[in-house]
């Protein structure tokens, strides 16, 4: 089983918001997912990224492969692997 972190996008249509979530990779980007460590919202001016760095890093650890997007949201959050 290959586990990512991912976005989940959640909110009104035109105005999104996404869930940091740790899914199996076969899994529906918005379907089912085994737990979530934070959100990012782009609506807010700044963009606000709030991440569990405890659960992030305990998932990185344990072989979780973040998205292109979400690796640059990390970062933004100061979470290193």
């Amino acid at each position: 089983m290959a586990v990512k972190i991912r976005l989940k996008r959640m909110g009104q249509k035109k105005a999104p918001f996404y869930r940091v979530v740790v899914a199996d990779s076969r899994s529906p980007r918005d379907g089912k997912f085994i737990e979530e460590i934070g959100y990012y919202d782009p609506n807010q001016n700044p963009s606000v990224v709030k991440i569990d760095e405890e659960n992030a890093k305990k998932w990185l650890n344990t072989g979780a492969q973040p998205t292109e997007t979400v690796a640059k949201l990390l970062k933004i959050a100061g979470i290193e692997k």
